[in-house]
């Protein structure tokens, strides 16, 4: 894969004779709506073997091949060129690496149920052959230790026709908000928890899931080592099973973080006690706070740096979201709420206002603003096929055990292309 920045004046026919691709794959690879409406700044994945590297000011060929991991006598003969240290600024290079190792990653993903409905196991079948585990979001917990039902066995039977590995979620919410109080309740009595786990594993015997996941959000300090005492009990009970454990942890960069949503999670511990664990990188930019990228880079960063130094990395599954948001502006604390918002939604907003896509390289993230029918301002953050490539880099430069995605039933066609062509995807079933 090819990933191509439209600049001004860019056609999609003449994209495609550059690369030397069909037009029409280059439209199907990116879904586009309007293939003559491209957007200033929108990333385009090319469906090519290999790809192309335009020279820096001053770099050698052997500096390229070293990057580029091509030997030096192999980028010659692929580029038709004479033996030279140096190529001219911004000549396109053909790197080909037909033996290329990708590393082998699980992928996970959670689906809502909620939000998807009556297409959820049509959400699950449209990219079932990139997942390696199902989240099924979520039974709540009561507060006796029992658990909301629900109706989810549709989907998990599609799950094993994808032969991808369902997880039961069991959440602390309440009311539609993750709720202190109610984990308190279950996570200070030893009966409350016997009761949760008890009902957990007999709805997981009934409906086939093959593993649990714990997302008790919001739990605080005072929670912290009761929690950790249940995802050992728990542990305890699933291994008789071979069931899977694991965690989803709020996103950390050093200990002791102060915050409701940190203290209750500890890193150490989870990563001895289960299987593997979520991290939840992204949100920084969220529905109530003020306009910025969703997961920037450079805080993700923070998150595994500091992950992979108290937990196995090969423990560490790496949130990706799969949507962005609209705020309008001005934003006003406590008053302003962005709408939610998918890749092919962001481009076509800015495609129908005539928007540049910008780039921040810092967050390695795109966005761009605009002014809606009412000439209100909006500013918009969402993923594109440059940040997810970026997040993949993350993951092989720290050997993560995977990926996994919130939420599944928005549209980014781009990453599942972008996923098969950096990873060979672990199917366990």
């Amino acid at each position: 894969m090819q990933i191509h920045v439209v600049t001004p004046g860019d056609s999609l026919w003449e994209i495609a004779q550059s690369y030397n691709v069909d037009y029409q794959a280059i439209v199907e690879a990116n879904q586009l709506p309007d293939p003559e409406q491209l957007v200033t700044g929108q990333a385009l994945v090319i469906p090519i073997e290999g790809r192309f590297y335009w020279a820096a000011p001053g770099e050698s060929l052997r500096r390229i091949s070293e990057r580029c991991q091509v030997p030096f006598s192999e980028l010659l003969r692929i580029n038709r060129l004479s033996y030279s240290e140096f190529v001219p600024e911004g000549y396109p290079l053909y790197i080909y690496t037909p033996y290329r190792q990708k590393p082998a990653i699980d992928v996970g993903a959670y689906i809502d149920l909620d939000i998807t409905g009556d297409e959820s196991t049509e959400a699950v079948n449209e990219i079932g052959q990139y997942l390696t585990y199902l989240q099924i979001f979520s039974y709540e917990m009561n507060p006796d230790g029992t658990l909301t039902p629900l109706d989810d066995q549709a989907v998990i039977n599609t799950a094993y026709e994808n032969q991808i590995v369902p997880l039961m979620v069991i959440t602390n919410m309440e009311d539609g908000q993750f709720s202190t109080e109610l984990a308190t309740t279950i996570l200070e009595s030893e009966e409350l928890q016997d009761t949760l786990l008890s009902e957990a594993i007999a709805i997981m015997d009934e409906k086939g899931f093959l593993g649990l996941d714990f997302d008790l959000e919001y739990l605080g300090a005072e929670n912290r080592e009761s929690y950790n005492n249940l995802m050992r009990k728990a542990k305890e009970l699933l291994d008789k099973k071979e069931y899977l454990l694991s965690s989803a942890l709020a996103p950390q960069v050093e200990p002791g973080m102060e915050g409701v949503l940190y203290e209750g999670h500890d890193y150490a511990a989870h990563g001895e006690i289960a299987d593997f664990v979520f991290l939840m990188t992204y949100e920084w930019g969220w529905t109530g706070g003020p306009p910025m990228a969703v997961a920037p880079l450079n805080q993700v960063r923070r998150v595994v740096e500091y992950a992979v130094s108290v937990m196995p990395p090969d423990k560490i599954m790496l949130g990706i979201p799969l949507y962005g948001y609209d705020w309008t502006l001005p934003y006003v604390e406590g008053e302003t709420r962005a709408t939610s918002i998918d890749h092919q939604q962001a481009v076509q907003l800015a495609a129908d206002n005539n928007a540049a896509i910008e780039y921040d390289e810092e967050a390695q993230s795109p966005h761009f603003t605009y002014y809606d029918e009412e000439g209100l301002e909006h500013e918009v953050w969402f993923e594109d096929a440059r940040s997810i490539q970026a997040k993949f880099d993350l993951v092989k430069e720290f050997e993560l055990r995977g990926v996994y995605y919130w939420v599944l039933g928005w549209e980014f066609p781009q990453n599942w292309l972008l996923l098969e062509d950096n990873f060979t995807i672990n199917k366990l079933l």
